[in-house]
């Protein structure tokens, strides 16, 4: 393989993305979305914010995963832990406007993204705007299975596991503070794509 593949892993913006949603359902929304644009030239800038969300056809498990009723404003509200519903909450033109912006042109990088970017697409398109993202979409996990396989022999068996993967790479998953919060899975999927792609320490 020619060597100029490998000689800079950064060679276009990359943005580093994870959601918090109703679910797993194909009617999913998002109410939590963390971003982390990574520019050519290594500045990073990161947008995170909770959405208002319509819950009438979410799953009350998938809202439990994310700790919708102990960190959203709204959950907060309803579960009574707060008497103010809405909160820091920002307004879905407002954050379509920021998505569009953040993944303009970028590859976005995450765990199992596909997940993260049909929820972003709806968002989008649902305000009047359209994805702008390169449409090759980096997962980490892929990268990892990979990465084991051929750098270290490491065979891989489905089901693939997260926390077993990542670990497999050098890379602490994250807290149980950082668990299933956007930017808390943003990160460590960014952590992860260094440590593979750039041999950086996490």
């Amino acid at each position: 393989m020619p060597s100029t593949l490998c000689r800079r892993p950064d060679v276009a913006a990359l943005a580093f993305v994870d959601t918090e949603t109703t679910g797993v359902h194909p009617g999913r929304h998002a109410w939590e979305i963390a971003i982390i644009r990574r520019e050519e030239d290594g500045k990073e800038r990161v947008a995170n914010y909770m959405l208002p969300v319509d819950l009438s056809n979410a799953d009350p498990f998938g809202l439990k995963i994310g700790g919708f009723y102990d960190r959203h404003p709204q959950g907060r509200y309803l579960s009574r832990k707060t008497s103010i519903p809405a909160a820091g909450l920002t307004s879905l033109p407002q954050a379509a406007e920021w998505v569009a912006q953040f993944t303009h042109g970028a590859h976005l990088v995450g765990a199992v993204p596909n997940f993260d970017s049909e929820v972003l697409d709806k968002l989008l398109r649902s305000q009047g705007l359209i994805p702008a993202w390169h449409y090759h979409l980096i997962d980490v996990e892929a990268l990892a299975v990979g990465y084991l396989s051929a750098r270290h022999g490491v065979p891989v068996d489905l089901p693939w596991k997260s926390d077993a993967l990542s670990q497999a790479c050098g890379v602490s998953p994250p807290t149980e503070e950082e668990r299933h919060t956007a930017e808390g899975d943003a990160r460590w999927a960014m952590r992860w794509y260094d440590a593979i792609v750039k041999g950086e320490d996490a």
